[in-house]
């Protein structure tokens, strides 16, 4: 929950947010053409270094932003800390929140769970919107496996949470799991945002998840630039078959075999400033020291942006 002070800082915050869409309180880091590099601190989570290290470890490495996950920021507070000091510390470091990592279940069908979700996702939006961050994930959390999407109904609940989220200028990105067995691919996802039929109507894709849920890559040349913001970045290997592969496969961006360079040029032609977000679960790399893992991952994401942009 915030505090009497958080709560002040917020009101300053969506005010402002109001007036200008799009600022933020953290300066953002070098980029190479359209693309700005973050880092998901699910990347480092094995080694456990704390909310502030891992901050610390993605503005050392050279990141312009970072995915924090809500669960971290939850416990940063349950130990007295405030949201405006964890803001504080942020700015300090020069880094840039650029989306949170949530797991708020706005999409199931039980009325009575749906409504606490929604209350759950406002009191996170809240926090987002303190900490300059003007994103917060929307995944299929909590929805029956292979259960069956009704497209309008999706829709309706993914533009409540769309409305919601303009009051703080955080908003929700609509993200499909690979694996769910629900809301699996991008087609999916696309057709959910369609009958959304909201302008802020976003799409959080993933390299991992649109190979596990048999999307494919060529989808992402129909989507317009508007559509994607961020975009979860890792490799899989090509040595194990798909519907065994876990997210502890995803390796680092060109180590495997899919075709990131394909992908980054399709983000290119889009349109519009793209967030690379480093995004791994591998326990191999959880074994390893924390800031080497963040630094290897940022110059093999950098240097197939740089390979794609030389034309190679």
């Amino acid at each position: 929950m915030l505090n009497r002070r958080d709560m002040l800082t917020l009101s300053g915050a969506a005010a402002v947010a109001s007036l200008v869409p799009g600022i933020v309180t953290a300066a953002a880091g070098p980029a190479i053409g359209p693309f700005r590099f973050c880092l998901n601190t699910s990347t480092i989570s094995g080694q456990n270094p704390g909310l502030l290290h891992a901050i610390e470890i993605a503005a050392t490495a050279g990141y312009d932003g970072m995915e924090l996950w809500v669960n971290d920021i939850k416990d940063y507070l349950n130990k007295g800390h405030s949201i405006q000091s964890l803001a504080d510390f942020i700015k300090g470091k020069g880094i840039r929140v650029e989306n949170a990592i949530s797991f708020t279940e706005w999409m199931v069908d039980d009325d009575t769970k749906r409504k606490e979700a929604l209350v759950e996702l406002e009191e996170e939006m809240k926090m987002m919107a303190v900490l300059g961050c003007r994103r917060i994930a929307a995944p299929p959390a909590g929805v029956e496996k292979e259960e069956p999407i009704d497209f309008q109904k999706a829709g309706a609940r993914y533009r409540e949470v769309l409305a919601i989220g303009r009051k703080y200028n955080v908003m929700p990105l609509l993200e499909f799991w690979g694996a769910s067995g629900t809301l699996y691919n991008l087609g999916q996802a696309l057709a959910i945002a369609a009958a959304a039929n909201d302008p802020d109507a976003r799409i959080l894709p993933d390299v991992y998840h649109l190979f596990r849920g048999g999307s494919g890559f060529n989808g992402l040349k129909l989507v317009n630039g508007k559509a994607i913001d961020i975009i979860h970045m890792n490799d899989y290997p090509g040595s194990k078959p798909v519907n065994e592969q876990t997210d502890s496969d995803r390796v680092y961006p060109g180590d495997g075999v899919a075709p990131l360079k394909q992908v980054i040029r399709d983000l290119q032609l889009m349109g519009g400033a793209k967030v690379l977000s480093l995004e791994l679960f591998n326990k191999d790399y959880w074994a390893q020291d924390a800031l080497t893992v963040a630094k290897t991952g940022l110059r093999k994401m950098k240097s197939l942006v740089n390979e794609v942009r030389s034309g190679k």
